[in-house]
């Protein structure tokens, strides 16, 4: 099996993530929820460089979309067929971030006494992620 990296196609797939996360994540949506179950009030601020956060969010997201395409590519190749549809792409990037963003995260925010409110929200927002960046990748294999 021979390897493409899409490379426009992984752009796009991270810029696709952080307009899903910006619209999930956003003042009317999901943040205040969040902030809350954070145990955050209104009038607290995000801490730190707001610059380092996007920017490895960015980095993240670079690693997700460079590894979601070898994973899309190495299942079309397991049935045979080496065509990535959009339905394949939206299957298994649900499927990555359902049953490993997901499940490996649920111990972090456990432990860390955030609760299942806060696991729930990130989690469902990791799946909305990587399911749209199988679409966007699905376009480019």
């Amino acid at each position: 099996m021979t390897v493409v990296i899409p490379w426009l196609g992984v752009l796009l797939a991270v810029v696709a993530a952080f307009l899903v996360g910006s619209l999930y994540f956003g003042p009317k949506t999901m943040f205040p929820v969040w902030w809350r179950a954070m145990g955050r009030t209104a009038d607290d601020q995000p801490g730190g460089s707001m610059g380092l956060v996007f920017g490895l969010t960015a980095l993240g997201a670079l690693v997700q979309a460079l590894t979601l395409s070898w994973l899309l590519q190495a299942s079309a190749s397991l049935y045979g067929d080496a065509d990535v549809t959009p339905g394949h792409g939206l299957l298994v990037g649900a499927l990555v971030g359902a049953g490993i963003a997901a499940a490996a995260s649920l111990s972090h925010r456990m432990f860390a006494g955030h609760g299942v409110v806060v696991w729930a929200i990130e989690s469902i927002g990791d799946v909305l992620q990587l399911a749209v960046m199988g679409l966007v990748l699905s376009f480019f294999l």
